[in-house]
């Protein structure tokens, strides 16, 4: 019986071992990879979130987004908006509409719904989990 359970417990750390490796690869991947990075980098940066959940209620337009931010009683200025809107059409996650020569409106891109859907999922699970701790 305690042969066994050696076993099992060599077993055991030997799994441990193989997902902690797993897991080191995974975020060196995302460390390293020039477009996983880039997605990090962005995400990181003020008001990158609330631009990406903007784009995902069809709130690419500067008016619409201030509208919707002023109504919730939130900031955003229309220099950050349009700073990380570029970068979120840079990254694919949205493509920009010409109104005019000066203007443009953006709109979600197939993957840019994705991430936005990925975003939303996780702060439902982060949600469920706050609620369990209190």
């Amino acid at each position: 019986m305690l042969k066994s359970r050696i076993a099992l417990n060599e077993d055991y750390k030997l799994r441990r071992r193989l997902s902690s490796k797993m897991t080191e690869e995974k975020v060196k991947h995302i460390l390293t990879d020039k477009r996983l990075s880039a997605i990090k980098a962005m995400l990181e940066k003020d008001h990158a979130i609330d631009c990406i959940l903007l784009l995902h209620l069809e709130k690419g337009r500067w008016k619409n987004a201030k509208g919707f931010m002023r109504e919730h009683d939130l900031t955003l200025s229309d220099g950050t908006f349009r700073a990380r809107m570029m970068e979120i059409e840079d990254l694919g996650l949205a493509k920009s509409v010409p109104i005019d020569p000066l203007k443009k409106y953006y709109v979600i891109t197939e993957f840019g719904e994705r991430v936005a859907k990925l975003l939303l999922e996780f702060f439902d699970k982060a949600e469920a989990h706050i609620k369990k701790a209190a």
